[in-house]
């Protein structure tokens, strides 16, 4: 039997893993707990939203609509890849399923799918998905052509990591919708075997791990210095790494692992260099500094750019 996860392990487990959360106001204390259980629980959904562009998608998702009420999901990732958290219990998003669906992924036995689903909402049988699945409504129109952005996709997989990582479970426990019910088509536009294959690398690390991140860890002291001597040298100088949408390395990778500890190396590398202190301005302003020089931006540029644009953000 799962317990589900407070609001504060829930935002601590997606933060670990390397999300950008959102709380919305009110979230904590939103839910449909006065209409049934919640919990135990077992499983990880996720859906599309059937939304397109002019769309107040967190809005729809947290208020739901007037056939259904909300919440609709536990958190809406819009295409920026930011998750939305929208409620903390039962919320109307799986309705009834087929319950071997549900065992099979509570014994994670299945192979590349679960069983086919024979159930759905209403139909004699049916299992109530609302009080044993999470669910994540991802933002996209549903019609197999609206594209899915990679840093949306990667915050789909590392929220799903996250919760299952809390609760010891595997990357069988995320499912589509499609796979709960007969009814329904979503996710449409990529395929859940690949999904659960791109959870099961992230839980075979360390919560926040991105691909090629060991790489990193091998900036030396000169490289340090290096990077440290540029950002005295940019004294006054602010480079708007947060605002600048043709900054590219603000939206290639994301950060890696390591990367606030290679920051904190260079601060500490400023101030023994003479600098008492040094401004979050300064230190953004490396972002530009590192990518006139290939050497460094080839290895660090990006990751450090987003990173530093996050904490600026924040």
């Amino acid at each position: 039997m799962a317990i589900p996860l407070s609001a504060d392990r829930l935002v601590s487990a997606l933060r670990a893993e390397g999300c950008t959360v959102h709380e919305v106001p009110g979230w904590r204390d939103h839910n449909r707990n006065h209409r049934g259980a919640w919990g135990p629980v077992h499983g990880v959904m996720v859906h599309h939203t059937v939304t397109g562009p002019g769309t107040d998608v967190v809005g729809l998702i947290y208020n739901g609509h007037s056939v259904l009420p909300g919440p609709l999901a536990t958190g809406c990732i819009t295409k920026d890849g930011v998750v939305h958290l929208t409620a903390n219990g039962r919320a109307n998003h799986a309705g009834g399923g087929d319950g071997a669906v549900l065992q099979a992924v509570i014994d994670e036995s299945y192979g590349d799918r679960p069983p086919a689903p024979q159930k759905h909402d209403g139909s004699p049988g049916a299992v109530d998905g609302n009080a044993r699945f999470y669910g994540w409504e991802c933002e996209n129109e549903g019609d197999g052509r609206d594209p899915w952005p990679r840093v949306q996709y990667d915050a789909i997989v590392r929220a799903t990591a996250a919760i299952c990582r809390a609760h010891g479970w595997g990357p069988k426990s995320g499912i589509g919708h499609l796979e709960w019910s007969d009814w329904k088509p979503d996710p449409r536009g990529f395929a859940m075997k690949d999904f659960r294959a791109a959870v099961a690398e992230r839980l075979a690390h360390e919560p926040g791990w991105n691909p090629g991140e060991e790489d990193d860890v091998a900036l030396t002291d000169a490289d340090i210095e290096k990077i440290a001597r540029k950002v005295l040298t940019l004294d006054g100088v602010i480079v708007n790494a947060v605002n600048d949408p043709n900054n590219t390395h603000i939206a290639l990778a994301s950060s890696a692992r390591n990367i606030e500890t290679i920051v904190r190396r260079v601060e500490a590398k400023v101030i023994g260099l003479g600098a008492p202190t040094v401004s979050d301005a300064q230190v953004t302003a490396l972002a530009a500094a590192i990518a006139a020089d290939s050497a460094l931006a080839d290895r660090i540029a990006e990751k450090v750019a987003v990173k530093l644009a996050a904490r600026l953000a924040n």
